[in-house]
C-alpha cells in the first residue's frame, strides 16, 4: 500500500528523530571523563593529551581509537606514534612510542638527535634536557633517517655506551665534551668530571656517581682519568675562593681573534677566562620555571610552570630587592620559582619568611647573644652536619667526612678504597 505524501512525511520524521535520539545516547552514553596516558618521558599527560586528542570525535570513547590511533607521526617531535584504546566506555588510554633517542649533537642553528645506531632521527632548535649533549662530535652534512657522517664510529660507541650508562643511572650530565684526542669530560653543576679516554668506562662512572652526590658543595675537577684494574684513585682538584663571579671585575668581553664583542670570553691578552657573570636577576630570569599560561601554552610570560603549578609573574629588579639578603627562590632541581628554599648554589637557606623573622630577632637583640644562659655559646650537636652517609652498592655503609682539604672514607675499620678506590681532595 502507497503511503500518502503526509504519511510519507510523519515516516520521514519518525525516522529522523529517533536517528537523532540514538546519535544523543551514543555520545552520552560513551562519553569520555577520564584520559590515561602512558609511555611518555618527553610531555605532561596534559601536553599530550592535547596534541593527540583534538576534535570533537576525541570525547567519545568508540570513536576516539578508530580516529586518532596513528603509527606514525611527524608533527610530534621525539614521538614515534601512538595508540588509543578504550578501557571502558568512560576511559579511554593514549599509549605513547617514543622514539629509541640516545644522545644529540649541535648542528648549525639546531639540535641533532641519534638513535644508538647513530642514525639522525629528529632535530629541533631547543634542547631537551632529558637527552645527553654531546660536543665534540662534528658532522658537515646530516639526512634524515640516515646515519651521521662520522669518521671515527669508535666515537659514536663512546656516546651510546655513556647514554646507557645515563639512563640506568638517571644522571645525565649538563654536557659530554669530546676533545680531539679522545678525552672525555663531563660537567655536573660547578664539578667537572674528566674520564680520560674510553677505557674501563663502566667502572669509572660507578666510582664517580658515587662520589658526585658528597661534593655537591664543591668547585673544581674530579679526576677519573687514571682509574683502571691496578688502580681506582680519584682525586679532587678544587676550585680556591680566590676567583670572583663580580661583572665588574670581569676582565672578558674578547673573542678568540681578538676582536672585543662585549661577550667573547678572553680578555684582551687572549687569556681565557670564561661568560660574563650574570648578575642574581639575569640567573632568575634564565632558571625561572615560569611563563606557561592557563592552558598550559608557552607564552614566556605566564605565571605557571609546566606541570602547572603556580610560580607567579617574573622575577624583576623590585622582586629580588624585596628580598633583601635572601638569596633563595630556586627548586632542588635548579628551576627559579620565587619561593622555593636554596639558593643558585644549590645550597638550603630557609624561606623569605625565615630569614625576615631572622633578621628581625637580630636587630631587636641587644648583645646578639640568643642562647639564654648568656655565655654565648651554642651546644647543638653538629657531628651529623660533618658526616655524611653513603649507602655503597655492595650495601656496606660509607662515611663521608670533611676535615680541612682533605676527605676520607671508612666503613669502620677498612677504607673507602675497597669499594670506591683512594679518593682525595687537593686544593690549589
Amino acid at each position: 500500500m502507497k503511503l500518502s505524501k503526509k504519511n510519507q512525511l510523519k515516516v520521514t520524521g519518525l525516522i529522523a528523530v529517533l536517528l537523532l535520539a540514538g546519535v544523543i545516547f551514543f555520545f552520552t552514553y560513551y562519553q569520555v571523563d577520564e584520559v590515561q596516558v602512558m609511555g611518555s618521558s618527553h610531555y605532561s599527560e596534559k601536553q599530550i593529551k592535547k596534541m593527540v586528542l583534538r576534535g570533537p570525535m576525541a570525547s567519545n570513547s568508540v570513536l576516539a581509537p578508530l580516529i586518532y590511533t596513528k603509527k606514525n607521526t611527524k608533527d610530534v617531535p621525539f614521538v614515534e606514534g601512538y595508540t588509543v584504546t578504550r578501557l571502558n566506555r568512560h576511559t579511554i588510554c593514549v599509549s605513547v612510542k617514543e622514539k629509541d633517542i640516545v644522545g644529540c649533537i649541535p648542528y648549525l642553528d639546531s639540535y641533532i638527535y641519534f638513535d644508538r645506531n647513530g642514525t639522525f632521527i629528529e632535530s629541533s632548535t631547543e634542547r631537551n634536557e632529558k637527552i645527553p649533549f654531546f660536543d665534540g662530535i662534528k658532522v658537515k652534512h646530516v639526512i634524515y633517517n640516515e646515519e651521521l657522517p662520522i669518521k671515527d664510529k669508535m666515537v659514536m660507541n663512546t656516546a651510546v655506551a655513556l647514554s646507557t650508562i645515563f639512563q640506568k643511572n638517571d644522571k645525565i650530565p649538563d654536557h659530554i665534551e669530546f676533545s680531539d684526542d679522545g678525552q672525555i669530560s663531563l660537567l655536573y653543576g660547578d664539578i667537572t668530571v674528566k674520564l680520560g679516554k674510553d677505557e674501563y668506562l663502566e667502572d669509572k662512572m660507578t666510582r664517580v656517581l658515587a662520589i658526585l652526590p658528597l661534593i655537591s658543595d664543591k668547585k673544581g675537577i674530579l679526576h677519573a682519568e687514571n682509574v683502571n684494574d691496578n688502580s681506582k684513585m680519584i682525586t679532587l682538584e678544587q676550585e680556591t675562593d680566590e676567583t670572583t663571579d663580580s661583572s665588574e671585575t670581569w676582565t672578558g668581553g674578547y673573542d678568540e681573534e681578538g676582536n672585543y664583542t662585549g661577550e667573547g670570553e678572553y680578555d684582551e691578552n687572549g687569556n681565557y677566562v670564561g661568560a660574563k657573570p650574570q648578575t642574581d636577576l639575569e640567573y632568575a630570569l634564565s632558571k625561572w620555571v615560569g611563563g606557561y599560561d592557563e592552558e598550559g601554552d608557552y607564552t614566556g610570560t605566564g605565571e605557571y610552570d609546566a606541570n602547572m603549578n603556580y610560580v607567579g609573574p617574573a622575577p624583576t629588579e623590585e622582586s629580588m630587592a624585596a628580598n633583601g639578603d635572601w638569596k633563595g627562590g630556586y627548586r632542588e632541581d635548579g628551576g627559579y620559582d620565587g619561593v622555593s628554599e636554596y639558593d643558585r648554589d644549590g645550597n638550603y637557606v630557609g624561606s623569605v619568611e625565615d630569614a625576615q623573622n631572622s633578621d628581625s630577632s637580630d636587630s631587636t637583640s641587644e648583645d646578639g647573644d640568643s642562647s639564654g644562659d648568656g655565655s654565648g655559646s651554642d651546644d647543638t650537636d653538629t657531628s651529623d652536619s660533618e658526616d655524611q652517609s653513603y649507602d655503597g652498592s655492595d650495601n656496606g655503609d660509607y662515611d663521608y667526612s670533611d676535615e680541612g682539604t682533605d676527605y676520607g672514607y671508612s666503613d669502620g675499620s677498612d677504607s673507602y678504597s675497597d669499594y670506591y678506590g683512594d679518593y682525595t681532595s687537593d686544593s690549589e
